[in-house]
């Protein structure tokens, strides 16, 4: 799996889903969870995490 370890930038709650912000030096990674994730992990801003990334989820392209 390809893992990158930082920290959570922000959260923002909806109905269902939260998204995650994770800050990895100077790049960002936005996560969709659900809110039920976000509370069981009871993600808050600041923590330490990775960000796990499916290598079949990753596109490229070329300009």
């Amino acid at each position: 799996r390809n893992q990158f370890e930082g920290k959570i930038k922000s959260i923002k709650l909806g109905s269902v889903m939260a998204e995650v912000v994770v800050a990895v030096g100077d790049l960002e990674f936005v996560a969709a969870i659900t809110c039920g994730s976000a509370k069981s992990l009871k993600l808050k801003k600041g923590d330490t995490v990775k960000a796990v990334v499916k290598a079949t989820e990753v596109m490229v392209a070329k300009d």
